[in-house]
């Protein structure tokens, strides 16, 4: 069994024009000093990291390497949250995801898909320039305005929108194959792969290809009341990269799964800081053990009351404490007898 490596740190949340979130060096002197030891690096923001030159680069991809390092770190992931959003968008986010784009591909729906494609398979060359074993992603959305079927669906329409999804990203899958790197969605409402069922749709229109896998984050199956444990007995084996994140879902009789348009802290499902959720980490903890997970455990930080530093100096500890040492031996081993076939033959009556 393998043991899961961490604690890990999602910096997108924490980056910020002041020091010490404002560059690379900072801001991985901060995590390690809270007990961090990897950090998955958002893409987009190039006072962490240049994405289209660590493609180019491996001066570059070594440099940034070495800046990890130095703290006594490593590199967990790379992320392209906000690029794979731009993948695909159903015209009625056009205008909201936009400003995940560059100034020169906005209001151009096809111009921004191709930029973002580009930006996907950069970021295969550079997971592979840093020794990176896994991505994380999003999906981006074609369908997702259809989620509740009311007006009815017409016929055909899920299955060619997930052609459609499985025609673009098939390029990026492959880019991600020849750089030998997993390329994990992570699966969250707003996006077509939000659960169990879309991704395998995903999987039959990709031709079930191998670098399709799963960033699991149990919060998101939280909100939609999805068997979170009985996820990872099914879905195991796409595993490959593992937020963090912990989350409650109180219901009333005002409102529930889909929130009625109020804010985060008045919503029944919401992101919590490590151990003010509801989630049950020592399952997952346990059951990921017991699969051989062998990724990191990566700190996501959301929470709409608590203080982000204090939440990140909790969440180092609270990994630390759920990683689990993988047993090196059968409990009962002191009990056992050697193979006897005479011995056997005799037990069973033979």
């Amino acid at each position: 069994m393998r043991k899961i490596k961490g604690p890990a740190i999602f910096l997108a949340q924490f980056i910020d024009d002041s020091k010490p979130f404002n560059d690379l060096s900072s801001i991985c002197r901060w995590a390690s000093q809270l007990g961090f030891k990897g950090v998955q690096l958002p893409t987009w923001d190039k006072r962490l990291f240049d994405l289209d030159l660590a493609a180019e680069s491996q001066t570059y991809a070594d440099e940034v390497q070495g800046i990890v390092n130095q703290s006594g770190m490593e590199i967990s992931e790379l992320s392209t949250h906000l690029q794979g959003q731009l993948v695909a968008v159903h015209p009625a986010y056009d205008k909201m995801f936009d400003g995940f784009a560059p100034k020169s591909v906005r209001g151009d729906n096809p111009q921004r898909t191709k930029w973002a494609t580009g930006q996907l398979i950069n970021a295969a060359k550079a997971s592979r320039r840093l020794g990176l074993k896994a991505h994380a992603t999003f999906s981006g959305a074609l369908l997702w305005p259809t989620i509740y079927p009311w007006p009815q669906r017409p016929a055909g329409l899920v299955e060619q929108g997930f052609a459609e999804l499985g025609k673009r990203w098939m390029p990026i899958l492959q880019a991600f194959d020849e750089s030998g790197v997993d390329l994990c969605y992570e699966l969250h409402p707003g996006e077509d792969l939000h659960d169990g069922a879309s991704f395998e749709r995903f999987l039959e229109v990709v031709d079930n290809h191998s670098r399709a896998n799963i960033l699991y984050d149990p919060s998101h199956f939280v909100l939609q009341q999805l068997d979170y444990l009985q996820f990872l007995d099914i879905y195991h084996q796409r595993i490959k990269a593992f937020h963090v994140k912990d989350a409650e879902f109180n219901p009333s009789g005002r409102s529930g799964v889909y929130g009625g348009y109020q804010s985060w802290q008045e919503r029944p499902g919401r992101f919590r800081s490590l151990g003010d959720g509801q989630i049950n980490f020592n399952g997952i903890f346990s059951k990921l053990t017991q699969y051989g997970f062998q990724g990191w455990a990566v700190l996501e930080w959301e929470c709409c009351i608590k203080n982000s530093q204090a939440g990140a100096e909790e969440g180092a500890e609270f990994i630390r404490r759920h990683l689990i040492e993988p047993a090196t031996k059968a409990f009962d081993d002191f009990a056992t007898t050697k193979s006897d076939e005479t011995l056997n033959n005799a037990i069973l009556g033979l």
